[in-house]
């Protein structure tokens, strides 16, 4: 394996850094963005049983809102029932808009590893086909190592590039798609709670 990376060049550098950068966000948001951690079933009946007709205690609602994000978004919304309807959801937009943006975290730095590492490899191709001219002309085609050399280098570091751009792009297109998932969920939970809270329906316990 250092050899390989040694034939490729300097530029396997910032491809291995890009490569192991890539990896460390992919763990992280897949434990981050977990569907039960985000969002946890059956929450809105959770805070409603622990209502029961009377505000929840400081206690209860600081360990609402430290139990997940959708938990955040709800306590937002809990704190400013009183001044209405629309004072409550405005509560809980401006809650929501700040989850979103933390559940967003790393994937634009994802998308731009996505990006530039095929670059990466395409220069180090031009710079590999660079070299094997510059011999070509120093000592013409008979030495056939030293135009091997240039050739292998341009191919390594194309194709490392690409090995770590694909896999990059495909959990970055997940990614996305599994935070809009979750957004659209926990609208739907916050909606419940808005009408919940006003007697506009009865909360789901099944």
């Amino acid at each position: 394996m250092f050899e390989l990376l040694k034939a490729g060049g300097w530029l396997m550098i910032p491809i291995v850094a890009c490569s192991v950068l890539s990896l460390a966000i992919c763990l992280e948001r897949l434990w981050v963005l977990r569907a039960g951690r985000v969002a946890p079933r059956g929450l809105l009946a959770q805070i409603w049983s622990q209502m029961q007709g009377q505000a929840l205690t400081p206690d209860q609602m600081r360990a609402i809102k430290q139990q997940s994000p959708l938990g955040r978004i709800m306590v937002a919304g809990l704190n400013n029932a009183r001044h209405g309807r629309e004072v409550m959801k405005e509560s809980i937009l401006e809650a929501a808009s700040q989850v979103i943006h933390e559940l967003e975290r790393f994937l634009n730095a994802l998308g731009t590893i996505a990006a530039i590492t095929p670059l990466l490899g395409l220069l180090g191709t031009v710079i590999g086909m660079i070299k094997v001219f510059t011999e070509i002309m120093a000592q013409g085609t008979g030495n056939a190592s030293v135009l091997a050399g240039g050739i292998s280098e341009a191919l390594l570091t194309t194709a490392a590039g690409l090995a770590v751009a694909i896999p990059t792009l495909i959990f970055h297109r997940y990614f996305q798609r599994h935070v809009d998932s979750l957004v659209k969920e926990m609208e739907q939970e916050a909606v419940k709670l808005v009408e919940v809270v006003h007697g506009e329906r009865e909360v789901d316990y099944v």
